[in-house]
């Protein structure tokens, strides 16, 4: 690295702060508000994909620092990015404006408190994490203590714009059905396999890095869904159904995602939920629920 550390933080500062000329059409603008500055928990494949998405077109943010257990996988991803690896989380927190957390569920319990705490909002992919419903009242109260916001990004499913507004009457019924290549499950089968049939809390703790799309289901409609897993030698994309049934109506989607090239587990769609979300914070309208 040709620079220390402590110059690529005194660059964020300054050169992301920008100034308009002087002038009339500029009176009630006097200062640009500062681009946001972003620090990513975990550099594996959504992190790689959000980087080389920023790396060719404007992103409206300007990720930063990076951040993994792996300082190796840090390190790389921030060359490619011309960003900053930090040893620790809190070495990144009194220069983020956000934090893109895309590591694991127990990232969620460690990490993303500090986060609240240093008054920085948070975007969380591990969104399993947030069916200990003591875990998530927790974060939502220091959220509110801090005046800092919590994202949770719609990730490798299509339809919870419409789920959460039908959660504001009565849904009776909410079910997902995910089928995956065997090998995205980690195991190895020649004929399809349930591998579980229950609620989402318990498909979290038995697949933690395959199914956080039970637990966003399940906090959009405000109730936990019925879940069932299963392994189909004959796909080749993470597949998802969802339905749900209430007093406005009935939803059916199926979303046939593809893999992330660095990990089969990973929906792209996930990674491009972040992008998008990331893209949404500085733009003036607003478009879905």
């Amino acid at each position: 690295m040709n620079r220390t550390l402590v110059e690529e933080l005194m660059e964020t500062k300054v050169t992301d702060a920008t100034f308009p000329v002087s002038g009339p059409e500029n009176s009630l603008d006097p200062v640009e508000k500062r681009t946001t500055v972003v620090g990513i928990v975990g550099c594996g494949a959504i992190a790689r994909t959000i980087t080389d998405f920023a790396l060719k077109e404007n992103l409206g943010v300007h990720i930063k620092f990076f951040y993994d257990q792996d300082m190796k996988r840090a390190e790389d991803l921030a060359s490619h990015a011309g960003g900053v690896a930090v040893q620790n989380v809190q070495d990144m927190l009194s220069y983020v404006d956000l934090i893109v957390e895309a590591a694991s569920p127990g990232a969620v319990m460690e990490i993303v408190p500090k986060v609240l705490e240093s008054k920085s909002d948070v975007i969380i992919m591990s969104l399993g994490a947030l069916m200990d419903q003591d875990l998530k009242h927790h974060l939502e109260d220091l959220a509110k203590r801090n005046d800092s916001r919590i994202y949770m990004p719609s990730g490798a499913i299509a339809g919870l714009d419409g789920v959460k507004s039908a959660s504001i009457g009565e849904i009776r019924e909410v079910s997902l059905v995910t089928r995956k290549p065997p090998r995205s499950l980690g195991i190895s089968t020649d004929t399809e396999k349930v591998l579980y049939d229950g609620k989402a809390s318990g498909a979290v703790r038995k697949f933690p890095a395959n199914i956080n799309v039970a637990a966003a289901l399940s906090i959009a409609c405000g109730m936990e869904a019925d879940v069932k897993i299963v392994a189909d030698p004959k796909i080749d994309r993470n597949c998802h159904e969802i339905h749900v049934v209430g007093d406005f109506g009935e939803i059916t989607t199926t979303t046939q995602n593809m893999s992330c090239k660095t990990n089969p587990k990973t929906s792209l769609l996930a990674a491009y939920s972040v992008i998008k979300l990331l893209k949404t914070l500085n733009e003036h309208s607003r478009r879905g629920t």
